[in-house]
Order: C-alpha cells, then structure tokens, then sequence
C-alpha cells in the first residue's frame, strides 16, 4: 500500500501518530485497516481487468465461467467447500451480477414452497442469503450489485478475473473406454491481447449461453428445437428506466393498478413494484413484425427511478453477437415511442421520462445441454421427487411468445417439483459441470426451472460436488451415479442452507382422470395447457378444427413421422363444422391424414383399424363416438404416437 502514496506520506503518518492520544491512535489503526481491507477486496474484485500480469499463468481446482447470480453461487460454494476457486467473465461486464444488474431484471421470480411446509420460499443457501440482503418484490439495482460483491469478497479462496474477451477450453485425449474427452482448463485472451493458461480439474459453465459446453461439444438443443420449431427461441427483453417516479406517482400507478384489476388478482403493487397495464399489449409498434409490448413489471429503484420489464424483441438470433447488436438497437429506437405513448394514454405517467436502458439485454433460452438426465415436462407436471435432488422448484412453467401475433402460455402450475444433479452433467466431456437455464433441461419444463432461485441453487450444488469428487478421486459423471456420495453431497448443501427435503406430493385431480395418459402426451408435445390453475378441461367438447391443429403441432414436433397435413381433413366442412363436434370417424381422419397414408373420411376408422391405431382400451372410454372430448382426442393422439414414434409418456 505505500508504494502507492505520494513520496513521504508514510514519514507524515508516522509523525502525526507519535503527537496523538492512544484512542486516537486506535481510531487511525482501524481507518487504516478498513480502508486496506476495502482496497484489498477491491484489488480482488478487479483481479486481471487491465490483462494480467506476466505471472498470471495459474492453477485452481475449479474455475467457473460467468458472473451471472448462477455463476456466484457456484463460485462462493466451491470457495466454501475448500476449493481454490477462479471466477472469470468474458461479455464486457465490470460488475457481478449480469441479468439482475446488467439486464436490470429487478423483480425475482420466486419459488413458493407449499402451504404445508412451513416456510414461504422454496430456495435457501447463498440465494437466500443475497436476497435478505437486498429482498422485496423489486430489488434496487445498485444495491443488489453490492451484495454480490460482499459474497463474493468474503471468500479468501476466490479470485475473480474480468475483462476477458473469450475462452478456449483445454481438452485432453478421448478415453478408449468412454470416448469423453476431459476439459483440463481454460486458454483465457483478455480484451488488451494477452493470452493465459489456466488449469484446473474442473470448469464449471455458469454462461447465459453454456459456451464453454458447446465448444467442448456437448450435444444440445436450441430454443423448441426439441418441438420442431426451428429458431423457436423465447423472446428477448430490454428493460428501459424511467425517472421522476415521487411517491405521488407510484400512489398513481397503485391506483390504476387496483382500477385494472377489478377483483380479478391478476395485477398488483406495493411500496416496491406493480404489475399490470396488461392493455399496453394494444401499443402501436413502429417496427412492425419485430417489437410487440405486453402488461408492465415495474420496479422502483432508491434514486427515484424504476425500471421497466414488458417490452419483446423478436427474431434474434441470440447466438450471433451481430443479432444481438441489432436488437439493441431496435429497442432502443422503439421504446421512446413506447414511453411517449404510456405518457399520452395513462395520466399517471404524464410527468415521468425515458432515463436509459438496461446495457445488457434479458434473454431468457438459447441452448439446452443435455447431460445425464434431462427435465421432462411430466417432471414438473407430476411434482416429482428425484433420488439426487440438488434443488427445487415451484414457478408455473411460463412459455413465452414466439412473434407477436403468439400470446404464450402457463403450461402448469406445480406444487414442486426437484432437478436432479444429473441434469449438471453434460453427455461427451467430463470435468465440466452446466448450472443455470442452460442445464440438461427440455424446453417446457425450462420454462420454470430457468428462473434464477432455481438456478442459484444448481450453483451452489455443482461448486459442493466439485470438493466431493476431487477428495474422492472420482469424475463428475462417476460421482452422479454412486449413490452414497449423492446423499453426502445432499446432506453437506443441507447443513449450508439449501432445502432439499425429500417430498411426496398427492396425485392432483388431473392425474386421476381416465383420460390423463392422453394428457401426458398433449402437454408433452406442448399443445395443450392448463394455465395457472391447471385446468385441463378434458371433459370439454373437442372439435375438428381444435383436432386439425393438435395434429399439425404434434406433426411439427415429431416430422419424422407425421409427414402429412391434417389440414385436409377440414376441406369440405362448413365453419359451423369446423368448430361443431368432433366425431371419432373425423378424429382418426384427422390423424391418418397427419401420418401420410392415404385415407378418406369414409374408410378412416377400418383404415386405423388395419393400421393397429385404434386400441380397445381407449375405444372402451369415449362415452360417444359422435361427441368426442378433448381428454377423448389426446387418447386417440397419444396411441398414434406410441405406434408410430414409439414414444410411451408413462
């Protein structure tokens, strides 16, 4: 520290503490250490932000990539365990905390437990911890900001290395007897140039885009790929902030607020956020085809601002920097039109204005690893309880629009439902963990388990793991099939706050319906949903125009095959028809025409007959062929899938 002081200021300092009291001497101590300690932490902070020194080549036993909240937790939880930890970004970023200060997502979608259990959030350990910090409905950026620091500063055995502009992973030889090759560090180049080789046993991938796996080349799945639908990507967000939001303003948005919602408890607000103006939906876009806005998430911040979550990007490819880059500046020449036009239409807004942008954008899916088990839908669905749980959540499984004519849907709501530690190991390489939404997840039940509680937790499970499996001597992918070091790695992250409890949830009253293994195909496939109370309605009456677009969708998902087009099976009908009830006769037509062999309407159910797609057990339990229900037709769709792609949901 002195040889950063002007020449002879350490000569002052000693001279002024000989002439001063004892308690004044003590009072300079501690001023001095507090201050060496802030600038030691700091130093920490911004450890290699200018390049690194000539030294820099190093070893740790873990690194992990990404300062996003996943990336945190995983890196103080491996610090925790002992590790010598390395956490190192390469977007740019000179703060920690990525989508929730840099994306400024301030309002946290949380994991509720159940009523029963005694406590109101699902999630623990270091999650928890930085939420007391910082914890309401919408948290102030700034101060969320400083609570990852203290995290991550509080740890004497993490270094933290920003201003890297990318990465290599270090790969060795294939094994014989696996094939897998073994990540053994990272090749880091800084944004001045240089370039260092870091070593460790374990990488851990806690990127937004799980980078390193994909150029390890762990096999994934982008967006709905999974589905069929090529380039299926959720939307992408950019917050917008808005100033001179006073008191008296926010008491005028919680007015409005309450106006819209009628008794409905579909929108809300209080000191810190409100959520509703679902009629902004009806905002005119300047850019036509590529913006769209939806009901506001507002969160006020302590300097009289809020930021403002409800404007959609579409038709990016998050994949391409360019893309992204363009997008930024789509929203940025959108959204004074948008502001202008809240100004104009809700009086509330009259006085406030357009502060900036969030330097980040939200993105909320791209890639899908797909590791040792991958979350199915019927996962969250079912509730499951999983033999090597490492966390759990709750949040209704929110699919996202894919344009702007899309309105997206609320799958489910599950009570809970556990990820297992499986789901953190990618297939193809070992000595690398994926943590976050980017872990071994199908696309749908992603929609819930990529909200950042969820994420936190599979942090702070995978930085646990890593000091199990380097004691042991034992790789990653060996440590998730042996069953005794699951359980002590379960029982270490209980013992550091994390809820795991095992659970058993009751059938809920869907899944005791006679129909619902037609249902499991139909949520599934992802044409069918419940929403927020997940109902069903399978005992509603289905029709041929609602069955031509279940089999078109279902055609999307699995093309290999379902080559035809179930539209034919609606020419000659009136609209009255169309929307009038569904035969069986017309149902299995329907799905004939859906799987390419010729049929007409006349001949379709001898025509199933031969084909084996009619089986006595469903036909046994539609009351009236001439009257078919939903829970009817996903029957009859769940039997051509099983024939035909050999796909069982049970």
């Amino acid at each position: 520290m002195l040889a950063d002081r002007p020449p002879g200021a350490h000569m002052r300092t000693r001279v002024r503490q000989r002439r001063s009291s004892p308690a004044m001497r003590i009072a300079a101590v501690c001023v001095v250490a507090a201050v060496a300690f802030g600038l030691y932490q700091a130093d920490r902070l911004a450890l290699w932000a200018g390049g690194p020194p000539a030294s820099a080549d190093a070893s740790y036993d873990v690194i992990v990539v990404g300062t996003d909240p996943e990336g945190i937790a995983a890196a103080v939880s491996a610090a925790r365990n002992g590790l010598r930890t390395l956490l190192i970004d390469g977007r740019g970023r000179n703060v920690l905390g990525g989508l929730f200060t840099l994306g400024w997502l301030n309002s946290i979608d949380l994991n509720c437990a159940p009523p029963d259990w005694g406590e109101p959030l699902l999630n623990g350990g270091i999650f928890l911890e930085w939420y007391r910090e910082v914890g309401d409905t919408s948290f102030d950026v700034t101060k969320a900001t400083r609570a990852f620091e203290r995290l991550v500063a509080a740890e004497p055995r993490l270094d933290v290395v920003l201003g890297a502009s990318s990465f290599e992973p270090i790969l060795g030889e294939p094994r014989l007897e696996t094939r897998s090759r073994t990540v053994r560090g990272l090749i880091v180049t800084m944004a001045v140039g240089t370039r260092r080789v870091i070593s460790a046993p374990v990488v851990i991938d806690a990127t937004q885009d799980a980078d390193i796996a994909a150029a390890c080349g762990v096999p994934y799945t982008v967006g709905r790929e999974d589905l069929g639908e090529k380039g299926g990507d959720a939307p992408i967000t950019l917050v917008f902030r808005l100033r001179n939001i006073t008191d008296d303003v926010w008491r005028g948005i919680q007015a409005a607020v309450k106006e819209q919602d009628q008794g409905q408890r579909l929108y809300g607000s209080d000191d810190h956020s409100a959520w509703g103006y679902v009629a902004m939906g009806n905002y005119p876009p300047v850019n036509v085809g590529r913006v769209a806005m939806r009901g506001l998430n507002i969160g006020r911040q302590e300097n009289g601002t809020a930021l403002v979550n409800g404007f959609y990007i579409f038709g990016v490819d998050l994949l391409d920097p360019a893309s992204k880059e363009e997008a930024l500046r789509i929203g940025r020449d959108e959204i004074p039109h948008v502001v202008d036009y809240l100004k104009r239409n809700y009086p509330e807004f009259a006085q406030v204005e357009l502060d900036g942008f969030a330097p980040e954008l939200y993105v909320r899916e791209t890639r899908h690893i797909r590791g040792e088990y991958r979350l199915t839908i019927l996962d969250v669905l079912e509730n499951r309880d999983q033999w090597d749980r490492v966390a759990l959540g709750s949040y209704p499984v929110d699919i996202q629009r894919r344009d702007p004519t899309d309105d997206g849907v609320i799958m489910c709501r599950p009570v809970v439902y556990a990820v297992p530690f499986r789901c953190l190991v990618p297939l193809e390489v070992d000595g690398l963990l994926v943590v976050g939404r980017c872990a071994s997840f199908d696309s749908l039940p992603h929609g819930s388990a990529r909200v950042v509680p969820v994420g936190m937790a599979t942090g702070q499970a995978a930085g646990a793991a890593v000091a199990i499996a380097l004691r042991e001597g034992v790789s990653l992918r060996q440590l998730s099939r042996l069953p005794e070091l699951v359980v002590e790695l379960q029982n270490r992250l209980r013992r550091q706050g994390l809820n795991l409890r095992p659970f058993t949830v009751r059938p809920q009253p869907y899944m005791e319906h006679e129909a619902y293994p037609g249902l499991q195909a139909a949520v599934s496939l992802g044409f069918w949903a419940g929403g927020y109370n997940n109902d069903f309605r399978l005992d509603e009456a289905s029709n041929p125009h609602r069955m031509a677009r279940h089999m078109f969708l279902v055609a999307r998902a699995r093309p290999a095959v379902f080559g035809g087009d179930p539209a034919g099976a609606l020419e000659g009908l009136e609209d009255s028809e169309k929307t009038g009830p569904l035969t069986l006769r017309q149902a299995v037509y329907t799905i004939l025409l859906a799987s390419g062999p010729e049929a007409s309407l006349g001949e379709a159910l001898a025509t199933a007959g031969r084909l084996g797609l009619l089986r006595s057990e469903t036909l046994r339990l539609i009351d009236n062929p001439d009257r078919l229900t939903n829970g009817d037709a996903f029957l009859l769709i769940k039997d051509a899938v099983r024939l035909l792609a050999g796909e069982s949901y049970r």
